[in-house]
């Protein structure tokens, strides 16, 4: 495990520049789970996720000749912003090497930062081999977002953070992607409060980690496929690997649709923006998969809140739809005047409130002076649904309900 000593030097190291995020109480989840829900908002952090923590602590303890020739890094995302702002800070040139599918608005950012960025290869894999070898030819440090000492002391702070807050918590849950957050985390609760029982949650999209701590040894992915992109890693770390079976008690896994639940639940529970990755911790307790004692003391990380823009639209759009507050109906009415009144009146004495209409009159499976007509509807749940069938029927109008 990573040694006490050093997360606390890296508390002291960060202190002046890392955000101590606020840990917080979650009422509606303690209520519900009936259990005191903390969340640790490291969504809130500088650049909007944990990850600066690491890379600030292993930019600040590199020697000055290592910071004359500057930092290479391998990422598309939190890993970038955060060795980007750490290294400006320092006045050290950085180069981030990122896939070239990467959105336009993270390499912006990060150039933003002050580094330099590099576009290459087709994912991360080749991004991260090709900043390797640009480190070493160059002369500069490669700062690896998660198998390193520094970093895993530095995202270890988070651990501190927490149990300096509430000392008896009775469970971490903590997020899992390369391990260097669960590295750190999980090596700072084992040694201040043994007690304390740590459970990872990975992405069922991303197993290697999970399926490396089943079989206690190294296991890649062949793939990986998650809305969490900030744990979506394909090869398990033998470092990381090795703290975690040191430290963890638990590893449990959630999938796509538990994840945007979560995300969903979040942003109008608790009016907290997360990515996939933050979310996963949440999406374990919602979905049963971490037991604990009534009035049981939990602390959850939520570790980033940068989610894509479009993402979190279809994540609302979906959660709306499975929820019923949202249903979309596809009827079939002779196409003559008023005919679209009076179908506009059934829903209206539904208490149905339209928000969006596409007309149609050209679909071959359609006869001859008919239209199709595509409504979108804001419903109130499934009865209020029901409500809105039985008016349309009430009234001879032939529909499908597409959601």
């Amino acid at each position: 495990m990573i040694n006490l000593n050093k997360i606390i030097q890296a508390k002291r190291t960060i202190g002046g520049f890392v955000s101590r995020t606020p840990f917080a109480f979650a009422p509606k989840l303690s209520s519900f789970f009936d259990a005191n829900v903390y969340l640790k908002e490291e969504n809130l952090q500088l650049t909007g996720s944990y990850k600066i923590r690491g890379s600030y602590n292993k930019i600040a303890n590199l020697a000055p000749e290592q910071m004359s020739h500057g930092v290479v890094a391998a990422s598309a995302g939190n890993h970038a912003q955060g060795v980007a702002i750490s290294a400006q800070h320092f006045g050290v040139r950085a180069v981030i090497v990122m896939p070239e599918a990467t959105p336009l608005l993270k390499v912006s950012g990060t150039r933003e930062l002050g580094a330099e960025v590099i576009l290459h290869g087709n994912n991360f894999d080749e991004a991260y081999e090709y900043a390797t070898k640009y480190a070493k030819e160059h002369d500069m440090t490669f700062v690896h977002p998660f198998s390193d000492e520094l970093v895993m002391a530095g995202q270890g702070t988070v651990g501190l953070e927490m149990l300096d807050e509430i000392a008896d918590l009775d469970i971490v849950v903590v997020p899992v992607g390369g391990g260097g957050l669960a590295s750190g985390v999980a090596s700072c609760v084992k040694q201040v409060s043994p007690e304390t029982r740590v459970v990872c949650v990975g992405a069922k999209g991303a197993p290697a980690m999970f399926e490396s701590f089943c079989a206690k040894k190294p296991i890649n992915s062949k793939w990986v496929r998650t809305i969490a992109d900030g744990i979506a890693v394909r090869d398990a770390s033998e470092i990381t690997l090795a703290n975690i079976l040191e430290c963890v008690d638990e590893f449990v896994q959630v999938d796509d649709e538990e994840i945007a639940t979560a995300i969903l639940y979040l942003l109008e529970n608790q009016k907290i923006v997360v990515e996939g990755a933050g979310a996963s911790g949440v999406a374990a307790l919602m979905h049963g998969k971490i037991k604990h004692e009534s009035g049981a003391k939990i602390g959850i990380v939520l570790s980033g809140g940068n989610i894509d823009v479009q993402m979190l639209n279809i994540i609302i759009e979906k959660g709306l739809i499975k929820s019923s507050r949202k249903m979309i109906i596809k009827v079939t009415l002779v196409d003559k005047p008023g005919a679209l009144l009076s179908l506009t009146d059934a829903i209206k004495s539904a208490n149905a409130n339209i928000v969006k209409i596409d007309y149609d009159r050209f679909s071959t499976e359609l006869e001859y002076g008919d239209a199709n007509i595509f409504i979108t509807l804001e419903t109130k749940g499934k009865e209020h649904q029901e409500a809105v069938s039985e008016s349309l029927k009430s009234r001879g109008f032939e529909f499908v309900q597409i959601f």
